[in-house]
């Protein structure tokens, strides 16, 4: 698994472009990971209403839930599918709408630094160790493209405390560091 630097695309994946993106500010290094979890409808998997919905291309009449969400704009970087397929919504360089009101150790505005990762799943479901692996993977790209995130992975809950709540209960953080190694 590689980046392109210059693109900020991630190799052999699908690529599913968000509007739901800017560009960084000036001079700002790319130093934080933050992990999150979705699914849609909620507690459902498989389908393709997420990347529908960062795409703004929800169909409102599909469920009562996408009523309530379809006109939000937001993104993520990559997605990581139950089956452990990523799709990529906006290149890591760019800015991706994932965290909103944020803080991590003093510094807001956490889309600014960030990349946002989400794993398909609930804040209560366990995952799967396929998106373990492929997380870990990814991790290690990461840190290979932006050397300055050395360390600096958190969850969504973590940079907005009382607001969010994802990954959740379900996410093994143990399982992070040792997916790669075949110990999930």
């Amino acid at each position: 698994m590689q980046i392109d630097i210059t693109t900020g695309l991630l190799d052999d994946c699908k690529q599913c472009p968000s509007p739901n993106k800017d560009i960084r500010p000036k001079n700002t290094a790319i130093d934080l990971v933050v992990v999150h979890s979705i699914s849609l409808p909620p507690g459902e998997y498989g389908g393709d209403a997420i990347e529908h919905f960062f795409k703004n291309q929800l169909d409102k009449n599909q469920h009562p839930y996408f009523e309530e969400i379809h006109q939000i704009k937001v993104s993520s970087h990559v997605l990581i599918k139950r089956s452990g397929e990523i799709v990529q919504f906006v290149p890591f360089h760019e800015r991706a709408w994932h965290a909103g009101q944020s803080n991590y150790m003093g510094r807001e505005c956490c889309n600014d630094f960030s990349i946002g990762i989400e794993l398909e799943g609930t804040d209560t479901d366990l995952f799967e160790d396929d998106q373990y692996k492929q997380l870990d993977l990814l991790i290690a790209a990461l840190q290979k493209a932006y050397p300055q995130i050395s360390a600096n992975i958190t969850g969504h809950s973590d940079i907005a405390p009382g607001r969010k709540s994802d990954p959740g209960t379900g996410f093994d953080w143990n399982k992070l560091n040792n997916a790669s190694k075949g110990v999930v």
